[in-house]
């Protein structure tokens, strides 16, 4: 073979080694990345699902005393919490006593009391705004679910500071009817075949109740705090006016936070970087109605913000509304902030 042809075959040789380890092994390599990327994603699914097991580890204990001494002032559950399926289980199924109208609010909920004397609070299966989705109706997250999915982000982003909430199936007839107060029942009504209620809240009203599908109706349980935690109510710093043409401060002013960081009791303790999580975790499940907050009482500033009522949510999966961040791209000490589309 004559040397031309030779360094010819040579050259081909070369390129095929180059093309063979950067399309072969370098991509075998990848693939070897990839496959450990995706091993690790399904071991922290694996740590997040929850089962909904009726077992307890300790039985010697009901599940709602378990929960309640879960309750300490930064987290309102554990990180290992091998009794959370049964809990969430217990509240899905375990009969209840005594039904009554909701705590003050404005949405429609119903309390009610569980076996073993535990408070829960039953928000009905109810869509909560209408939109148009690429020229479709679309009728949004329903409050319930809305709940339970905010509960889960909850966990996931090791918050841990939203009560625990499960969904559930009541018959209105046989679980709720027989054992309602004279205050509940006397909202109570039916249109068509479906058994319908209405409640008592700020926006509540006859012309728009909730309506079960025949007697059985959809919706979220919340486990209700120990009454040993009461709670204190506080207006949110970054809240919005809902008044035309009225601006809040942190609106218009970009030096807000500075002034927010004088204040009681965000100038010392955590109480300002809760804020920032909960606009964090608002801007994901679309919420920009936290117009108050509620932490422990007497807690000088050092329990946590309590992710509670989060049923407004999940609306629109077409806006990204940029202002909920607020608290964390106008308090932020490091590089200028930029939220990207």
């Amino acid at each position: 073979m004559k040397l031309k042809q030779r360094a010819v075959l040579l050259v081909i040789l070369l390129v095929i080694f180059i093309f063979t380890k950067v399309f072969l092994i370098d991509n075998l390599d990848t693939s070897a990345a990839n496959r450990e990327d995706q091993r690790a994603f399904h071991r922290m699914m694996a740590s997040l699902r929850v089962e909904l097991d009726p077992r307890l580890e300790h039985t010697l204990q009901s599940p709602w005393e378990i929960a309640a001494q879960w309750v300490v002032p930064r987290e309102v559950y554990p990180e290992e919490t091998p009794e959370l399926g049964a809990i969430m289980h217990a509240m899905a199924t375990k009969k209840i006593i005594k039904a009554d109208v909701g705590y003050k609010g404005t949405q429609l909920k119903a309390l009610l009391i569980l076996e073993g004397g535990q408070k829960v609070v039953f928000k009905p299966k109810r869509y909560s705004r209408d939109y148009v989705v690429e020229g479709e109706p679309y009728a949004g997250y329903d409050r319930h679910n809305a709940e339970v999915a905010a509960f889960h982000l909850d966990r996931i982003l090791g918050f841990r500071r939203a009560p625990l909430v499960v969904g559930r199936f009541v018959n209105l007839r046989t679980e709720i009817k027989p054992v309602a107060t004279e205050q509940l029942l006397s909202t109570f009504l039916t249109l068509g075949n479906n058994t319908c209620f209405y409640g008592k809240c700020y926006y509540c009203r006859e012309t728009e109740p909730a309506c079960a599908d025949g007697d059985l109706m959809e919706g979220s349980v919340t486990l209700w705090l120990p009454d040993v935690w009461p709670l204190q109510k506080h207006r949110h710093p970054w809240g919005r006016t809902y008044r035309e043409g009225k601006l809040a401060r942190w609106e218009y002013d970009d030096s807000y936070c500075d002034a927010v960081k004088k204040t009681s009791p965000y100038d010392s303790g955590p109480r300002l970087l809760d804020i920032v999580d909960t606009a964090v975790f608002d801007y994901l499940i679309g919420n920009a109605d936290r117009h108050h907050y509620e932490s422990f009482q007497d807690d000088e500033g050092a329990s946590m913000l309590i992710l509670l009522d989060n049923a407004k949510s999940f609306g629109n999966p077409t806006l990204d509304e940029r202002s909920i961040l607020a608290p964390l791209y106008q308090c932020c000490m490091s590089a200028p902030f930029a939220v990207v589309s």
